[in-house]
């Protein structure tokens, strides 16, 4: 029996539940993994609240992302035994990773730089592929480019200053308050937006020259639909990859129409379903690590036995960084 994180019935953090389990064997496609980090995702908030894309089967295991193991124990014989090794997540499922235990897809799994602690590894990976994928893979970020980065201080938004940098490109970052202003420009941000004190359009254009930016990454949607639009360059593409507003998303007709721009949902498991291009994301991400151009930043870790804290915290939208449990 092992000790697994699940839930009875939607809510808040108060239907999070340490339960004993039995894991079964892993298929002949997986691994299994003793769990020593868990990175915690926005998507999980949203899934135990009932606003995700997927329905729960009830009891349902929690785990957006993969965790950082402490070693294999998989009985899956094409692989090398290897320690320390990490995996990009797949789709939404219950992979029961919120817990002691975990079997996850063999295809996915990825030995991370040695230098990097548990609880880093736990921090990278579905922000730096959510991140590589909608900026170098799809937008085709480069040199000289500029970048609106919002809902700047979490862990996607931190990664994409990092690729964006590696790739030369400029990044706005926006935020609602000043509050956060010095430390996402310490985290990498070459400029900041206070949304809620300052004209964004306006702002952009000040620091675009008046060409506005060429690619924005956004997760929010809702009422900021239109001024992110506004702010974009001549053949722009805004990636919108989740929902946090909660509030209608107008369609900025206008700015579409006369700027010619390219509205596109994204989600990671469009590389990370690709193999050739999870291969790219791998080896990109695996480079910046070891070169320490990127770099995890933790917002905070709780044990397992806080896990309703740490969704608590998550929510609270205190945190610059990734939130991470230990097990």
């Amino acid at each position: 029996m092992s000790r697994i994180v699940r839930i009875h019935e939607y809510g808040d953090a108060s239907v999070l539940k340490i339960e004993d389990v039995a894991v079964p064997a892993p298929a002949a496609d997986e691994v299994q993994i003793a769990v020593k980090a868990i990175g915690i995702n926005r998507a999980e908030v949203m899934f135990r609240n009932h606003a995700y894309l997927q329905e729960a089967e009830f009891p349902s295991r929690l785990g957006y992302e993969p965790p950082a193991p402490s070693l294999r124990l998989a009985r899956t014989p094409n692989l090398r035994k290897a320690k320390r090794q990490r995996h990009p997540p797949a789709r939404y499922r219950a992979l029961g990773t919120y817990g002691e235990v975990a079997n996850v897809p063999a295809r996915l799994v990825v030995k991370h730089p040695a230098a990097l602690s548990f609880e880093e590894a736990a921090a990278v990976w579905m922000q730096y592929v959510t991140a590589w994928g909608a900026l170098v893979e799809q937008a085709k970020l480069g040199e000289g480019d500029f970048v609106i980065v919002t809902a700047a201080s979490s862990s996607v938004g931190l990664a994409a200053f990092q690729i964006a940098r590696m790739v030369g490109t400029t990044v706005i970052a926006t935020t609602r308050t000043s509050a956060k202003r010095q430390a996402l420009l310490d985290a990498g941000a070459h400029h900041v937006v206070a949304t809620e004190e300052e004209d964004l359009v306006a702002k952009v254009m000040e620091i675009t020259g008046g060409a506005g930016a060429r690619v924005v990454l956004d997760p929010v949607g809702g009422p900021s639909f239109e001024p992110l639009t506004a702010s974009m360059a001549r053949g722009g593409i805004l990636l919108e990859y989740g929902a946090l507003s909660g509030e209608p998303t107008p369609f900025p007709l206008f700015s579409v129409l006369g700027k010619s721009l390219t509205l596109k949902g994204y989600l990671y498991s469009e590389i990370v379903s690709d193999d050739a291009a999870l291969d790219r994301a791998k080896a990109f991400i695996v480079a910046g690590l070891e070169s320490g151009a990127l770099k995890p930043r933790i917002a905070r870790t709780f044990p397992l036995d806080a896990i309703q804290d740490a969704h608590r915290f998550l929510e609270s939208n205190d945190q610059i960084g990734k939130v991470v449990v230990t097990v």
